[in-house]
């Protein structure tokens, strides 16, 4: 009796909480670790592009998991920055400009996926930012301020120094870098970010030393 209930044992499936990824595998450890901006919170930077549809389809998994943010991690997005993406990148920081995000960012991603509208340039911005709610005056000169300017010259940056080269990535206290890809799909890719936001808070509390 004994020996069969061992056996049915081995065949459970592990615990959650048994789950160990591999760097390499299921994420890449960033060669030069860059600062975070949330202070005492673990980042997690979104690495990303409107019109990217696998962005797309990732949004509103990660509006589901950002209810259950781990509490010592915070959650904060970059545009992506290849060319072809910059006039996106654009509008994304001057609407965070304008505070309008909320009003505009899933119904942005929905005008190009959705709709197909061609959101390409400042008059079809103009119109969107109209229709949702955004004066278009004051989008205009957000669009071609010098804080914006300056806003696309550090996602640039970022973009560089984090080793971006496809989006969506998640990068986790600006070390791992993870993506839907190499973790197996959205809900693995969630499960991977929480084991990586573990790892980076225990690395906090116990920082390597360095050499005398």
């Amino acid at each position: 009796m004994m020996k069969r209930l061992l056996m049915l044992l081995c065949l459970l499936p592990l615990p959650a909480a048994a789950a160990t990824y591999v760097e390499g595998r299921h994420y890449a450890e960033i060669a030069l670790p860059q600062a975070v901006e949330t202070g005492n919170k673990i980042e997690v930077r979104e690495f990303f592009w409107y019109g990217c549809p696998h962005c797309y389809d990732l949004e509103p998994a990660i509006e589901a998991w950002l209810k259950k943010l781990p509490r010592q991690a915070q959650f904060v997005r970059t545009p992506g920055v290849a060319p072809r993406w910059l006039v996106h990148a654009r509008a994304y920081y001057a609407f965070e400009a304008l505070g309008a995000l909320g009003k505009t960012h899933v119904a942005f991603f929905k005008a190009l996926h959705v709709q197909k509208r061609p959101l390409e340039d400042e008059p079809s911005l103009l119109g969107f930012a109209a229709e949702n709610g955004v004066d278009k005056e004051k989008f205009r000169q957000a669009f071609n301020s010098f804080g914006v300017r300056l806003k696309l010259d550090k996602a640039r940056q970022l973009n560089l120094e984090m080793g971006i080269h496809s989006v969506p990535t998640l990068v986790v206290d600006g070390k791992y870098l993870t993506t839907p890809v190499m973790a197996g799909g959205n809900p693995e890719m969630f499960k991977v970010v929480e084991f990586l936001i573990q790892k980076a808070a225990r690395e906090r509390k116990s920082p390597a030393k360095k050499p005398q």
